[in-house]
């Protein structure tokens, strides 16, 4: 069956199975559950992030329990309340679906069937030959990508001066944006709605050239150092697909319907993380519910797996490279149902080590962080989903530090251009997720602590308490753009207005995420989930500069002269 009739199929399985337990609520739960769940819980409800959500693995729990942790979250853990968009009604009806829910399809990759998804939207070397160096900026290193997750949106800024250049429909909440290391002017995204998409950065507008659904669900992106490669990851169907990184046209699928996990139980498995390496040329990528990581050689024919990396842990998840000496060698990958990073060894094809980062900690890098430290040398950083703690770990694979926060986090970063790991507490309650913390990468101690309020914010001396800067976090409307043609490429874009809004009346909570160089080093962009703006900081001192406003959840940023540096971003 064809793998678009077969997403008809689950779709129309899923609308009798939600009108069937609607009850009094007018919830569609299929389409809920696909937009706000299936990121933690999975797209067959088999857990990850989140707990297993089968029928079998709730049956011998209360169903008002279940509805009761729906509205209100689980405390010490990265589920949230949602009494904010479900009635109790919601969520009774969502339970009885859950307990009802039938895994009538099970999909999976098929090369042919991706190709006739492939889509050429503009002509690449027409594009070059016209647009032989950058039209709105100075230099491509120059631009940030930001991700509107729910507005399913990749926009292109100006990392010099804030200027949001371009926005593009790119698929729902897209999730990863990368550039080719080799020929920057292009730059990669993938949408969870499967959706890959490449596009020319030195045109104007930065048109999209090409497309290609590489599944139902995806996550990982990665594209080889030497241009020639782009590899994305699926969850649905779970596997990974190789493509020309010139012309997306795709190569080869990587089946991963059926594999061993660390049970001994054979199953299929989702695909996290994906990286690229210049220690050899390989991608690793990582079976989510098998255990296993994979390393294929692009270099050879038919692009083999030639490494096989199994017990590293259960669900795993995000990873990052080593810098400093054999920058490179080491993939560090996130085992969130174990508790531990495992680490890589591209040289040997082996598990080198097993980093312990606390009980019930789900460590969750996001970019991760790694530098040279005076005393310990090469020092690597991950923060945990569940616990408020960044955990720093040496070459011997000792940790060294452990440094608390006020909550969970997704993301730490950090560049050569600042003295700080940024590390924020996104999954922290609202008390907490509107602070990012500034580690001191020498003392490995917190010196400055960022708190975003709803009318002023923050800059706060972490050792001394002592208030150091302030400014006026007032909240506006959001100024909605139109959505039109490209002009260059066949593609919707939407247009952006620098204009504020009225004041809001009752402004919400900051929700602080994802810190990310910019402008050579000299900023740092931290998103805001719930006020629909990116903050710019600092990067030196961590002092406020200015917000850029009129986004929808802005999420992940990447600067592409940043990430030129960062082995496998």
């Amino acid at each position: 069956m064809k793998l678009n009739k077969l997403l008809g199929l689950a779709a129309a399985t899923s609308l009798v199975a939600t009108m069937a337990m609607a009850g009094s609520s007018k919830m569609d739960f299929a389409k809920v559950y696909e937009k706000e769940c299936q990121g933690c819980h999975g797209p067959i409800h088999q857990g990850g992030v989140g707990s297993d959500l089968r029928p079998k693995a709730l049956k011998k729990k209360e169903a008002y329990s279940l509805a009761e942790t729906i509205m209100n979250g689980k405390p010490g853990t990265a589920m949230p309340g949602w009494k904010h968009m479900f009635s109790k009604d919601d969520a009774t009806g969502m339970v009885d679906w859950l307990m009802n829910w039938k895994n009538t399809v099970e999909l999976r990759l098929d090369l042919d069937e991706v190709k006739q998804t492939w889509k050429q939207l503009a002509d690449r070397k027409a594009l070059l030959k016209k647009y032989p160096h950058p039209t709105d900026v100075e230099s491509v290193m120059d631009i940030v990508f930001a991700t509107e997750r729910d507005a399913s949106l990749v926009d292109f800024i100006d990392g010099t001066t804030g200027k949001v250049l371009s926005r593009h429909k790119a698929g729902f909440a897209v999730h990863v944006t990368v550039t080719n290391k080799r020929m920057p002017r292009y730059a990669y995204s993938i949408s969870r709605s499967g959706r890959l998409t490449m596009f020319d950065l030195a045109a104007p507008g930065q048109p999209a050239i090409a497309s290609v659904q590489v599944g139902q669900e995806s996550r990982g992106l990665a594209v080889s150092p030497d241009g020639k490669y782009v590899m994305a990851g699926n969850y649905n169907p779970g596997g990974a697909v190789l493509c020309d990184a010139l012309t997306l046209e795709p190569l080869k699928v990587y089946q991963t319907a059926a594999v061993i996990d660390p049970d001994g139980n054979i199953g299929p498995s989702r695909v996290a993380s994906i990286a690229d390496t210049p220690y050899g040329p390989y991608f690793a990528f990582a079976l989510k519910d098998g255990g296993h990581v994979y390393i294929v050689d692009y270099s050879k024919p038919d692009f083999p797996i030639v490494g096989d990396i199994p017990n590293i842990g259960k669900i795993l998840h995000d990873a990052f490279l080593n810098e400093g000496k054999e920058i490179g060698r080491y993939y560090m990958i996130a085992s969130q149902g174990s508790d531990v990073m495992g680490i890589v060894d591209f040289k040997t094809k082996s598990l080198a080590a097993k980093v312990y980062t606390g009980p019930g900690s789900k460590p969750h890098p996001g970019q991760g962080s790694s530098w040279y430290n005076d005393k310990y040398g090469q020092l690597h950083a991950t923060v945990s989903m569940n616990v408020g703690n960044a955990v720093i770990w040496d070459n011997n694979w000792d940790v060294v530090a452990n440094v608390p926060t006020a909550g969970g986090g997704l993301f730490i970063g950090t560049s050569k251009d600042t003295p700080y790991l940024w590390a924020d507490c996104v999954l922290g309650t609202p008390d907490n997720y509107n602070k990012v913390y500034l580690i001191n990468k020498d003392t490995l101690e917190t010196d400055r602590i960022i708190e975003v309020g709803k009318k002023e914010g923050k800059l706060i001396d972490a050792h001394s308490g002592k208030v150091l800067q302030t400014w006026d976090a007032t909240q506006y409307k959001k100024v909605a753009g139109k959505e039109v043609d490209s002009k260059l490429s066949k593609e919707k874009l939407l247009t952006y207005s620098d204009k504020k809004g009225a004041k809001v009346k009752k402004p919400v909570q900051p929700r602080l995420l994802h810190a990310e160089p910019a402008n050579g080093g000299k900023w740092t962009f931290i998103s805001e989930w719930t006020t629909g703006r990116i903050g710019v900081y600092n990067a030196k001192t961590g002092e406020f500069i200015k917000y850029i406003h009129n986004l929808t959840t802005p999420t992940f940023t990447y600067s592409v002269e940043h990430r030129q540096h960062i082995p496998g971003a």
